[in-house]
């Protein structure tokens, strides 16, 4: 038996595992490459990939200097220089960005069919004992959560605020380095450079924002409407295979 929005009865309860803490744990090295695989893997990538674009970044701007028959530079300049952090950072504050849009409208809006969106049921920010927060905190619950007021709003609200606030820093960072890489430009043409207030109004900025802004959007959406049809065994970012496309919050 199903609900109307496509869930048994017994779905709107806690989802995961509550008998992890009680799994077989390897010892030592073994055990903890198991419990941080996702972190080191990702980690791993990011790393990879950033190296890799610091040679193919210094390669594409020795070209482009080259062509301007102008001094070229070494690996080492291209990392601490404004083109390097400027390519850098517009990566981050879109995916920040991203990631903080996310986790606030998941709040408050639903997808029916998606394992990306919470049930139809429970829209908003739920109840204290849905939550186990203040009276209803459990024995191993954050210290926070067992607080009331400020303290537990700033807990209960603390990833978006934090992807939030890394968001604004990176972009901030975009902007002062942009500026600088797209000065450089400018004096090479023997242009008068742009002070920050004009280069944050002007095309390159919004440019380079816009351009991973909406790429950003538009992953999301996908995953989103995609998860309802589509599947992939074993993953938490999928329903179970043979859950009916109107599931909605349920992961595999």
């Amino acid at each position: 038996m199903t609900t109307r929005d496509g869930r048994s009865p017994g779905e709107d309860s806690e989802q995961g595992d509550a008998g992890d803490d009680d799994a077989p744990h390897p010892a030592g090295v073994r055990g903890f490459l198991r419990d941080n695989g996702l972190v080191l893997a990702f980690g791993g990538l990011f790393l990879a990939a950033l190296v890799a674009q610091a040679f193919a970044g210094c390669a594409a701007l020795n070209n482009q200097l080259a062509a301007d028959q102008l001094e070229t530079v070494g690996l080492g300049d291209y990392l601490t220089s404004s083109d390097f952090a400027v390519d850098v950072m517009e990566n981050w504050q879109s995916e920040y960005l991203q990631f903080f849009l996310f986790v606030f409208l998941t709040v408050w809006l639903v997808q029916r069919g998606s394992p990306e969106s919470k049930s139809l049921r429970r829209i908003g920010s739920e109840s204290d004992r849905r939550q186990r927060v203040g009276r209803h905190a459990d024995g191993d619950s954050p210290r926070w959560a067992r607080a009331a007021g400020l303290r537990l709003w700033l807990y209960g609200s603390s990833l978006g605020l934090v992807m939030g606030a890394i968001f604004l820093l990176s972009w901030f960072a975009q902007s002062v380095a942009g500026v600088a890489a797209h000065n450089e430009d400018r004096l090479r043409s023997l242009q008068a450079p742009q002070p920050w207030s004009e280069y944050i109004a002007g095309a390159d900025f919004w440019s380079r924002t816009l351009q991973n802004w909406q790429s950003e959007f538009l992953a999301i959406a996908s995953m989103v409407v995609l998860s309802i049809y589509l599947r992939q065994r074993g993953s938490p970012e999928s329903k179970p295979v043979g859950s009916a496309h109107r599931s909605t919050g349920v992961e595999g």
